[in-house]
């Protein structure tokens, strides 16, 4: 009986044992930028799958990768933007996808996955997801009304001129809270090279963003999609699908308040955000079936349709709705793209100096 007991025991523990071992393979931790996903593909994904999913969000790449070189991120699947997998991959953040498992792998767009090999050679750590530029969405009749008919929709100059600024601040503007993006837009303003790391340039972008700083009612990475939409604010320097769900949101409400969004005719800032799989996952074939699920032409038109990005999914163009496929916004004519510049991968040292600067900005001192 004692032998009997001993048995059951152990059997019953290796059940036990089994039962948390396949919970275990039944996961999937997922972090990725606030806004960025239909509805209900996480849904299907469990649904398909039976894998259960712990999905985060994040609205800047800095929150990010703090997470990361922290160490121990916690996380399965991560959405990084080009210009800040660069340097990532070089602190060995990621681990290699294993292409065998990404049969959907066919279906990416060629000339973008060439694109994004500059920041990750071979495409060897993540595919592209979204891609976009950032520019200025606005409510056309609310700046009309404070800068008048002429006012400079589609130049930088409506912001960065002292003069502009100061007078929007009625209607409220708002920058995104990345100094790694907005600093090299003004930079590339003040004719400097985007990716400068001169210190005195540097320091000079800083100092055309504290000329209009009384003028900013905030910097935020996600707040603007609502406020636009709402008519709370009038202008907003941010990602071009972010303003397109902006523009859809103030359509379904109905209340008469219209949103555009303009490319500076100077030129602006282009962004690849990558999924890719950190070294210390811990369900790291779930992950391969998220990555070649999130491949599937139907899913990831979805997607795009949901949230106005484009997407880097060749055979999902012919899903994607007519109005974003022929939005400038989404799908810039070839004359505007050449007009758009790389987000840069700076150097740790220059973007500490940047964050730093950049916390002057936001205080105001």
């Amino acid at each position: 009986m004692k032998m009997l007991g001993r048995t059951l025991l152990t059997l019953s523990l290796l059940g036990a044992i089994a039962t948390t071992a396949q919970a275990a393979d039944k996961e999937l931790r997922v972090y990725n930028w606030s806004d960025y996903i239909a509805p209900d593909t996480v849904k299907k994904f469990e649904d398909e799958t039976g894998i259960h999913v712990t999905y985060d969000v994040f609205d800047s790449n800095e929150t990010l990768e703090a997470r990361l070189l922290a160490g121990k991120s916690g996380y399965d699947i991560v959405v990084p933007s080009n210009s800040f997998l660069a340097k990532q991959i070089k602190a060995g953040v990621y681990q290699a996808m294993d292409k065998s498992k990404l049969p959907n792998w066919k279906n990416l767009n060629p000339v973008l996955l060439k694109n994004a090999s500059a920041s990750d050679p071979d495409n060897a750590h993540a595919f592209p997801y979204m891609w976009g530029s950032i520019g200025i969405g606005f409510n056309p009749a609310k700046v009309r009304q404070v800068l008048g008919a002429n006012a400079p929709t589609n130049s930088w100059d409506l912001l960065f001129k002292p003069q502009n600024a100061e007078k929007l601040k009625a209607c409220g503007i708002s920058f995104l809270d990345s100094p790694t993006e907005m600093l090299p837009a003004a930079l590339h303003y003040l004719g400097y090279p985007v990716n400068s790391r001169d210190k005195a340039q540097i320091a000079e972008a800083q100092d055309l963003f504290m000329k209009i700083r009384p003028s900013v009612a905030y910097f935020h990475s996600s707040k603007y999609i609502s406020d636009l939409a709402n008519g709370n604010i009038c202008v907003a320097v941010g990602y071009s699908g972010d303003v397109l769900q902006a523009k859809a949101r103030a359509q379904e409400a109905g209340n008469e308040v219209q949103v555009d969004y303009s490319i500076p005719k100077e030129g602006a800032g282009s962004f690849y955000d990558m999924v890719a799989i950190p070294r210390d996952a811990a369900n790291v074939e779930n992950a391969h079936l998220f990555m070649n699920f999130l491949m599937r032409p139907d899913i990831i038109a979805e997607i795009t349709n949901n949230i106005g990005y484009s997407n880097a999914n060749a055979a999902a163009t012919p899903l994607v709705d007519e109005a974003i496929r022929d939005d400038p916004g989404s799908y810039p004519p070839q004359a505007v793209l050449a007009t758009l510049y790389a987000i840069p991968d700076m150097p740790i040292a220059v973007q500490r100096v940047m964050t730093r600067g950049w916390t002057r900005v936001k205080l105001g001192k």
